[in-house]
């Protein structure tokens, strides 16, 4: 069973690794996740999910008022499509609900449709585009899911009743 947790300084390591393994150009440098991990950066929270004790993926995602944003979710090519990322990100909805958030937005770039599905398969509608948003000038489709109302329960839909999304 997959263990999600927040991430300590005993991680980083392993986290810098998934970054560089899994997202290439676009890995955050270690100092950045070190960061992260202390708490440094406000409304940042770092999670690891643990397979026998070993860490095997790390979600990293932000909220401030209505809004909370996946920044990043990675897993280890070895345990890729074994619930490990969906156990990441239903945590992370879970704490952008309980923190008050009505909506969790997230970045997929446009060629990554292996992301794209996952996310769409989980309730996330796209909400636009970003133009040139990644190193190599890709863009990144913008989704996403209704995670809470104002009155901090959990809405469970993706269309939604938030102001201005799903239009």
């Amino acid at each position: 069973m997959t263990l999600v947790r927040p991430a300590t300084a005993a991680d980083v390591d392993a986290i810098v690794e998934l970054e560089r393994t899994c997202l290439g150009d676009d890995a955050w440098s270690r100092g950045l996740v070190e960061q992260g991990v202390a708490a440094a950066i406000p409304t940042v929270v770092y999670l690891v999910a643990e397979l026998d004790g070993t860490v095997v993926g790390h979600a990293v995602a932000s909220a401030a008022g209505d809004d909370a944003e996946l920044q990043r979710i990675a897993v280890a090519p070895a345990y890729q499509r074994g619930g490990v990322a969906s156990a990441l990100l239903a945590e992370v909805e879970r704490r952008a609900a309980e923190d008050g958030a009505t909506r969790l937005l997230l970045e997929v770039r446009e060629d990554n449709a292996t992301a794209t599905s996952f996310y769409e398969s989980r309730g996330f509608e796209e909400v636009g585009r970003r133009r040139g948003y990644y190193r190599d000038g890709a863009a990144a489709v913008v989704l996403g899911k209704n995670v809470g109302h104002r009155d901090g329960t959990e809405s469970g839909t993706a269309t939604g009743t938030t102001p201005g999304y799903g239009r």
